[in-house]
């Protein structure tokens, strides 16, 4: 999978699991597990010498995660579709009132469009779907050259500027 991360285009080996039941044997290898996944199998998966990733959609409520955050490199936020911003504010809990500091990757329906946004609340990497033009995504990070407000990204405000 092609992923943008930190602003540049890169190759990734980190698989998504859409579909696995919470009773399913753990999958082998880079998987991006569902919260529900982890919580049901979380003792078996804290045995194993590996790295942990987890991904949620809108209907988690962030604090669930809180406790169980320092065992993730990677926490993937789900936009389903272009009206669902929840992961926005999880990204922005996660970030500034959790201090998650791992990699906060957009998974799902990522358009080029919101990419400016997302990563001002925090998001770092980018699955890019198939079909679409990593190259062209990535000019999303300049189409804006102020920002009118502080976020994640720590950007200077333009009123601050003045």
């Amino acid at each position: 999978m092609r992923i943008i991360k930190d602003k540049k285009i890169s190759d990734d080996d980190w698989i998504i699991a859409r579909e696995l039941d919470d009773s399913a044997p753990i999958p082998e290898g880079k998987v991006i597990l569902p919260f529900t996944y982890w919580q049901a199998n979380c003792e078996e998966l804290l045995k194993q010498d590996s790295i942990h990733a987890i991904w949620i959609d809108g209907d988690i409520e962030t604090e669930e995660l809180s406790e169980d955050l320092k065992h993730f490199s990677i926490v993937g936020l789900d936009f389903p579709a272009f009206k669902d911003g929840r992961s926005y504010t999880h990204a922005r809990m996660l970030r500034d009132r959790y201090g998650f500091d791992g990699e906060l990757r957009a998974i799902g329906n990522v358009l080029r469009d919101q990419m400016f946004f997302m990563f001002r609340c925090g998001i770092d990497c980018f699955e890019v779907s198939e079909g679409k033009d990593a190259e062209e995504a990535l000019k999303s990070f300049n189409d804006f050259s102020v920002r009118y407000q502080a976020a994640a990204d720590d950007a200077v405000p333009i009123y601050k500027l003045r």
